[in-house]
């Protein structure tokens, strides 16, 4: 039985087909694509990061993901380990909103309200946080 016979959804059901995958911080990361951008898929890793990690692990940047060699994969592991990434940084950036909002500063309540947060202008624009347009009845003369 080929790979390309399965539905792409089942082939976790076959580890021996797809043993290419690197699995990085909990996130499968494109086989497809460099090592560079590949690894920013990683919540908390970006360009300039990763490419950080590339240099103090050694490894090419211009490989392809499924041509890294177990050794590779396990050097990006580990440097990886060493950066606040995926759950524990999303967990992070929750609580300090949920900081702000408790201690009742202007950032927390705007937070709060979905209004900009930054100063901007709200009387036209900001569509974006505060959604769509609500309309409300004009006075009668």
């Amino acid at each position: 039985m080929f790979h390309t016979d399965l539905p792409p959804f089942r082939w976790f059901l076959f580890p021996s087909i797809c043993s290419s995958v690197a699995r990085i911080a909990g996130v499968d990361i494109p086989r497809e694509k460099r090592v560079e951008v590949s690894l920013t898929y990683i919540y908390g890793i970006g360009l300039t990061r990763a490419k950080t990690i590339l240099e103090k692990t050694g490894v090419n940047p211009d490989i392809r993901v499924k041509d890294l060699e177990d050794g590779d994969v396990q050097k990006l592991r580990n440097a990886t380990e060493s950066f606040t990434i995926e759950g524990d940084l999303r967990r992070q950036e929750g609580m300090a909103l949920k900081r702000l909002q408790d201690i009742g500063c202007v950032r927390g309540r705007r937070h709060r309200m979905s209004l900009p947060v930054r100063g901007q202008r709200t009387r036209t624009n900001a569509r974006t946080r505060r959604g769509a347009r609500k309309t409300v009845a004009g006075k009668k003369k």
